[in-house]
């Protein structure tokens, strides 16, 4: 090997001292879920004080990985933890409301902690809500860091860029794919392997909204697909199992293939 490969090769590793190791962002979001659900691992704190001093902890350790990113940050490091910090009485607000969504949703579980503990789709809303109000923040990486550990677990994948509103029940969720400008509302439903997709993959497209929205109220049963920044499933509706959406649709819905015939298009009851 010669002296350029390695010259080349010491660029790639200058420029990656810019960014946290993987594990010290995994590290933050998952410390913040067990300090809003002590749930998550069996282990509690024991007083008020003890609380206070680690979500001080924890606005310090977010301030110190973002220290070297400060050079490609709107606001600085200080003033980005705080204002995350600020904004997580809120986000465990909307936890709360997706965590009771989930155990009204599902006849199998038995108990709110139950959901927090043991639920996949539960620990994926989680970390992407951490995930999105960091993107929201425009704090560029840590985001996609902390939503591509909750994929790599749970084989959901949320880009932190999704608007997604509360009481958002994600039913077993494996394959479950939700793209970056994606809208949903409150109280939908979806289970594993859907897809919110775009309808094209072209670069020139990159600023556009390329994913489709879903209103309050819908549920999108398992394998259906829904593609397009112009597609709006109206409030209400159902999406059948297997289904594939490039067009809008009614409020209130019901979305199937007819019989079983999936050459036929999807039939669209209003």
């Amino acid at each position: 090997m010669d002296a350029e490969f390695f010259a080349t090769l010491m660029q790639q590793h200058r420029r990656g001292r810019r960014y946290p190791p993987s594990a010290e962002a995994l590290a933050f979001a998952n410390r913040l879920l067990f300090a809003l659900f002590p749930e998550k691992q069996g282990e509690c704190m024991n007083s008020v004080s003890e609380l206070e001093a680690e979500f001080e902890a924890l606005r310090a350790e977010l301030r110190r990985i973002l220290e070297p990113l400060k050079g490609e940050l709107k606001q600085p490091p200080v003033t980005i933890a705080r204002n995350f910090m600020g904004a997580v009485p809120g986000l465990f607000g909307v936890l709360l409301q997706d965590a009771q969504a989930l155990l009204e949703g599902d006849p199998a579980a038995r108990s709110e902690y139950e959901v927090i503990r043991t639920y996949p789709g539960f620990y994926a809303v989680a970390l992407y809500r951490f995930a999105h109000e960091l993107h929201r923040l425009n704090v560029p990486l840590l985001p996609r860091l902390i939503t591509e550990h909750a994929h790599s677990r749970t084989g959901i994948d949320i880009h932190p860029g999704a608007v997604i509103g509360p009481q958002f029940c994600i039913d077993h969720g494996t394959g479950v794919v939700i793209g970056e400008t994606t809208h949903i509302g409150t109280n939908v439903k979806i289970y594993q392997g859907v897809t919110l997709g775009a309808l094209s993959v072209t670069k020139a497209l990159a600023s556009q909204k390329r994913h489709p929205t879903i209103e309050d109220n819908v549920v999108i049963y398992s394998g259906a697909t829904i593609l397009g920044g112009k597609t709006v499933i109206g409030q209400g509706s159902v999406i059948g199992g297997n289904v594939w959406i490039t067009q809008s649709v009614p409020a209130n819905s019901r979305v199937y293939y007819h019989g079983g015939d999936q050459v036929q298009p999807p039939l669209i009851e209003i």
